[in-house]
Order: structure tokens, then C-alpha cells, then sequence
């Protein structure tokens, strides 16, 4: 396959991974959620702490859904918006602006802006989450 038109689908396929990540946060299954990370994926929360590999990362989803602060029934919505994709290979990096919604059942509220810093592997069975870095204004870096 032509490189270019290779490096299109692989941005497809990355750009497709991290909206499926979004519905499936906040509606879906989450035994689909976690097939979308290697098994030995970082998910840096922010707030949500810091999970380790995709037992921990599992963990704090159903955590996050236990506390009522997302999934089906906590009316919450996760929009990615300026998404940008490095590809290197079989890595890949991106940097995404997310908006997050509550009370998406009435007048929905924007909760929190923040920044997604991924990094994504290309596998046997296709691009994996590898590390997300969550910045939200809880534990972003302002200046001096």
C-alpha cells in the first residue's frame, strides 16, 4: 500500500479509537472499553489518580461508573475537539482538546475542558491506546 494513503488510514483507525473510547466511557460496555488498550497501558486521571495496566484501568472505569460520574445513567457526555496525530511507525502521538458534559438529559452543563496526551501502538489486532495523559484545571501547570 502506498505510504501516504497508509499514513491517511492509520490516522483514520487512531482518530476512530479515541471516539470509541469517548462513547464507550459514557455509554457503552466496558468489557469493549478495555480491549481498546495494551495490556500494559497508563491512564493518567487527573483527579481519577493514576491506573496502571488494563486490570487497574478497568478498575477505576467501574469506579468512575459506581461514583456516578459516567457511563449509562450518569447523563454525562465526553466531546473531543482540535485532534492532532503524529504518526511514527507503529507509535503514534496525540494531542486532543475534550470537553465534558453533565446533565446531558435537561440543559446540558460543560463540567471541564482539559487536554488528552495519548500515545497509541499499532498491534496484531490494531492501534491500542498505550498511555493517556489527562490535563484538566486540576492538575495543569500554570505559569510562575
Amino acid at each position: 500500500m502506498n505510504s501516504e494513503i497508509q499514513a491517511l488510514k492509520d490516522e483514520l483507525e487512531i482518530r476512530n479509537l479515541q471516539a470509541r473510547l469517548a462513547h464507550l466511557a459514557d455509554d457503552g460496555e466496558l468489557g469493549e472499553y478495555i480491549t481498546l488498550f495494551t495490556e500494559d497501558a497508563v491512564w493518567e486521571g487527573g483527579a481519577f489518580g493514576t491506573k496502571r495496566g488494563v486490570e487497574e484501568i478497568m478498575q477505576g472505569a467501574k469506579e468512575r461508573r459506581q461514583g456516578g460520574t459516567s457511563g449509562p445513567g450518569a447523563f454525562t457526555r465526553h466531546v473531543l475537539t482540535t485532534t492532532m496525530i503524529e504518526l511514527d511507525g507503529d507509535e503514534a502521538r496525540g494531542k486532543s482538546v475534550f470537553h465534558f458534559y453533565t446533565n446531558i438529559d435537561q440543559t446540558p452543563v460543560h463540567a471541564v475542558m482539559g487536554i488528552y496526551e495519548d500515545k497509541f501502538l499499532r498491534t496484531a489486532s490494531g492501534w491500542k491506546m498505550q498511555h493517556r495523559r489527562i490535563k484538566s484545571p486540576n492538575n495543569l501547570v500554570k505559569p510562575a
